[in-house]
């Protein structure tokens, strides 16, 4: 018999199967020897009071075998000899699990990346970090698997509507992730673990008769009947496939100009901009648990063995203005994030266990094309043009080598420049700087306003141990590209998909995974009628 339940506890009884068979046995009024195990269905923290608990959904097996529930399997084809192609531009989670679905019908992806592959990626990366020189082409950004690879991780998404979220988290168990992520209310996959992912991912599409080639970006489209009929690349190579799905990411700048001067649609998006700011993971454990510091009793974090570091998520109205947590990354570290020279730009990460001493989030303030007035001249690229404009003059405040302006946080809310700055996770290092002199005004005063009232919710929020960071710019893309709702083909061209977070359509890796898999599913109907 299998039957259900939900069950409310404390972390270390939540840790405790032995002590689960019991409470089940006892709710049944059964002996414990007829719970023959459990499936977890759901997993959450609640902490919103000073006991905090863990809620679980689970199903039982009682009185009969239990046997542990089969994970989905996927049914990949060879499609060597398809005579369906599709060029895919951009290998982050669009343009990847596109790639996966339109190998389960038969039809060949060949997928073209601007970028390294994983390994090399991770060399240029260390060199970004240690001596301050960027790859433009090989970064935090760009590169195989796209942003999503060496992000934190996290895949949780409030967007159902647009896909199948339970098919996206057990593909990415299939191609290695853990099996908690199809439980955990907030599953997260960390930056060490989600290469090895993203090359399995890539060994299937080559397994399979895909094509997957590296360093191919993209500088323009030859058109004929209002179809792409060719894509060339820097190299000189030129690809012919049936149709194009573009999933460039939110910072292929390149390619959204690339559009505009050839005339096909565009739009200036709104996005959000503002800064990271980083605490003492203890610190925002001791708000969040309402633990004490460093306490002898449990862990030098304080929060006991059973619960992980601490996460927040924060917003306020200001002046009819959202300003937002984003990205909170727990025991992360800043990365930077800059696809440029000359443009700084910072993110956040975490690895799988997130056990760095610092906790970081991005909070931003919301950008619309009626706060630039100045850069309305620029039409289509407004957003844009803005957004690399605050990125120029953050990279100038810093000194060089992507070194970041930062300020302390109640320095920050008082408009003083900091005499020294706390130790920072950034490692091309931190200069002390007047932010006040980088953002524009309507950014700058409502995260001045936002501060104080976080420091409300979050007792000890508020301090001069915090440090703030600029810029946090590439929160989403500041480009949409249309497309027809029910074919997702762009307006004017037939045989153009615009595709994730690049193109407005997405804004993560599980959304971007299930806007892939959109995309996919419209091209299969159209191509195998």
């Amino acid at each position: 018999m299998k039957k259900n339940f939900t069950l409310r506890l404390k972390p270390h009884e939540a840790d405790d199967s032995n002590l689960i068979h019991q409470i089940i046995a006892t709710e049944q009024g059964c002996s414990i020897s007829s719970v023959t195990g459990y499936t977890l269905l759901k997993k959450s923290l609640d902490a919103r009071s000073r006991n905090v608990f863990v809620n679980i959904s689970l199903e039982a097996t009682l009185n009969e075998e239990f046997k542990k529930k089969l994970l989905p399997t996927f049914s990949f084809q060879d499609v060597s000899k398809s005579t369906t192609k599709i060029i895919i531009i951009g290998t982050g989670p669009a343009g990847l699990f596109a790639a996966l679905k339109l190998i389960e019908h038969g039809i060949k992806p060949i997928l073209l990346e601007r970028g390294k592959d994983i390994k090399a990626r991770r060399r240029d990366l260390a060199i970004l970090n240690k001596e301050g020189i960027l790859n433009d082409e090989s970064n935090y950004c760009f590169g195989e698997g796209g942003a999503g690879t060496y992000s934190d991780g996290k895949l949780y998404t409030r967007s159902s509507k647009r896909g199948d979220i339970s098919r996206i988290l057990n593909l990415l168990v299939y191609f290695g992730a853990q099996e908690n992520i199809i439980y955990e209310a907030h599953p997260h996959i960390g930056t060490n673990k989600l290469p090895n992912i993203i090359g399995a991912i890539r060994k299937q599409i080559i397994d399979c008769g895909g094509e997957f080639l590296f360093e191919k970006k993209l500088t323009d489209f030859t058109i004929a009947n209002e179809k792409i009929k060719s894509v060339l690349t820097e190299d000189g190579s030129s690809f012919e496939g049936d149709a194009v799905l573009l999933a460039t990411g939110h910072s292929a700048r390149d390619v959204f100009r690339l559009l505009h001067n050839k005339k096909i649609l565009i739009e200036a998006k709104p996005f959000a901009l503002g800064v990271r700011i980083e605490h003492p993971q203890s610190l925002i454990d001791s708000i969040q648990y309402h633990c004490p510091i460093n306490s002898s009793t449990t862990n030098d974090l304080g929060r006991g063995t059973f619960l992980p570091p601490a996460s927040y998520s924060l917003v306020q109205q200001i002046n009819g203005k959202g300003v937002f947590s984003f990205c909170m990354c727990p025991g992360g570290i800043i990365a930077p994030a800059s696809t440029e020279q000359g443009k700084l730009v910072v993110n956040g990460w975490s690895p799988s266990k997130r056990n760095n001493p610092f906790a970081n989030s991005g909070v931003v303030v919301t950008v619309e094309e009626k706060d630039i007035p100045s850069f309305e001249k620029y039409g289509a690229l407004a957003t844009l043009n803005f957004q690399e404009h605050i990125e120029q003059e953050s990279f100038d405040a810093g000194g060089g080598k992507f070194v970041a302006p930062a300020q302390r946080l109640v320095d920050f809310i008082e408009n003083k420049t900091s005499s020294s700055l706390p130790t920072c996770s950034y490692l091309p290092g931190i200069h002390s700087s007047s932010l006040k002199e980088i953002l524009p005004t309507f950014i700058h005063d409502s995260l001045q306003l936002a501060f104080k009232e976080f420091g409300k919710k979050m007792r000890g929020y508020l301090t001069n141990e915090a440090v703030v960071v600029a810029t946090e710019s590439r929160t989403s893309s500041p480009v949409r590209i249309p497309r027809n709702s029910d074919t997702l083909t762009h307006p004017q061209i037939k045989n153009l998909y615009p595709c994730g977070e690049g193109a407005g359509y997405a804004g993560g890796i599980v959304s971007a995974a299930m806007d892939g898999e959109r995309v996919a599913d419209s091209i299969i109907a159209q191509y195998l009628r």
